[in-house]
């Protein structure tokens, strides 16, 4: 087999938040083709315990263990010498060493960038072809950011919008070819640089539609045996897009679906909730952290709510939600890269008042806890076997 360079910029394991479950099932798949040279960064501990998982797909490994605080200090270098922030967050010497000795001694000639920040480690010395997977515009999220900031932080994220679109326009001109995680992200990437829209590609996100099924047995993770109305939003809940998606939500719509329906709750499933999140939690407001599955609370929920004002590219919490068979409340940023037709259940509101008259309709509906259409759609457009067949093809 030949071999690969993967450089990644987080642990792809354990497959439980959108970049790993991308990053990890594009490493499984490729590693029965390739002998795969991984290069991460580790920025949890708790990932530590992860490492044999991902050895046994690799034939050799590095991993630099990065210090969330520590990076953020090290990336305000980027402003004595006018480049994103982003970069100096992710430098490292180490990697560097790691990366120039494994090209060098294994005669690497491919490699794969997974999140744009990875290519500073390919030199032009190197002489490798590179596949960037960009996997969303990140420049332009920083720009959304920055609309909802003010002062000093507004012009930080300004200022990282404008930078690191310099870096993804030059590096993907030095790319074999970049891909996006959907169509409508690389149509994006191709409009803004258009001068490298001929390189520009994409490989959908898919899903692991026998894992995520309706057909498994789970008890019921709520309360009173489920006669609870229950909406539930999954996702990392230090990420700052759904904090500020459940912030709006709880604030703005919630209550008001309460007032007609006193048996709804809200429970808000994810990993490592912040302050505001916790602050959130109420008589009707659950926050239950990290969960060792999320499938039963899927199962169980009347609605699957994904009220993202910010958002880039697809969502995997949307199309999880799709393959239990759940209908769906998510604006039109958390559809992005998702086609919906008329056949499917999901409901595309992104004004407060319009999402409350719709929830309050389907939750006086009991058709709306079921919909194969759903599920039989992330069959035939998000399956990963499909999906990563077109990656291979890139590399190749």
């Amino acid at each position: 087999m030949k071999d690969l360079l993967f450089l990644v910029h987080r642990i792809p394991y354990p497959p439980n938040k959108g970049d790993k479950i991308r990053s990890f099932h594009f490493l499984k798949h490729l590693s029965t083709l390739y002998n795969v040279h991984l290069g991460t960064f580790i920025d949890d501990a708790n990932d530590w315990q992860y490492i044999d998982k991902v050895d046994a797909l690799c034939a050799s490994t590095y991993y630099q263990s990065l210090n969330p605080l520590h990076a953020k200090i090290a990336s305000a270098r980027g402003l004595l010498t006018a480049e994103a922030l982003s970069l100096p967050y992710y430098r490292n010497q180490a990697m560097q060493d790691w990366v120039d000795n494994t090209l060098k001694i294994h005669a690497i000639k491919n490699a794969l960038i997974f999140s744009s920040v990875m290519g500073q480690f390919i030199k032009p010395e190197h002489d490798v072809e590179m596949v960037v997977d960009f996997v969303d515009v990140d420049s332009d999220k920083w720009r959304q950011y920055a609309e909802k900031k003010y002062g000093v932080a507004k012009w930080i994220y300004q200022r990282e919008a404008k930078y690191l679109f310099d870096y993804e326009q030059a590096l993907a001109a030095k790319a074999k070819v970049s891909v996006f995680v959907s169509e409508q992200e690389a149509a994006l990437f191709k409009q803004l640089a258009p001068k490298v829209s001929d390189k520009i590609s994409y490989i959908n996100n898919g899903v692991n539609i026998e894992y995520f099924s309706p057909e498994h047995t789970f008890d019921c993770p709520y309360p009173n045996n489920g006669s609870e109305q229950v909406l539930v939003f999954t996702g990392a809940m230090d990420y700052w897009a759904n904090i500020d998606a459940v912030k709006w939500f709880a604030e703005q719509v919630f209550p008001q679906v309460v007032k007609s329906h006193p048996a709804a709750k809200l429970y808000i499933v994810g990993s490592k909730p912040s302050k505001d999140v916790l602050d959130l939690a109420g008589s009707h407001v659950i926050v239950t952290g990290a969960v060792p599955d999320v499938r039963p609370y899927l199962a169980y929920a009347q609605l699957a709510i994904a009220p993202l004002r910010i958002a880039r590219g697809i969502q995997n919490k949307v199309l999880e939600a799709m393959s239990m068979a759940k209908h769906v409340v998510a604006t039109s940023a958390a559809m992005e890269g998702i086609a919906c037709n008329l056949t499917l259940s999901v409901s595309v509101p992104d004004d407060a008042e319009v999402m409350i008259e719709q929830i309050n309709a389907l939750l006086c509906d009991p058709n709306t806890i079921t919909s194969l259409n759903n599920r039989d759609f992330v069959k035939v457009h998000f399956s990963w076997e499909n999906n990563l067949n077109g990656l291979v093809a890139l590399l190749d």
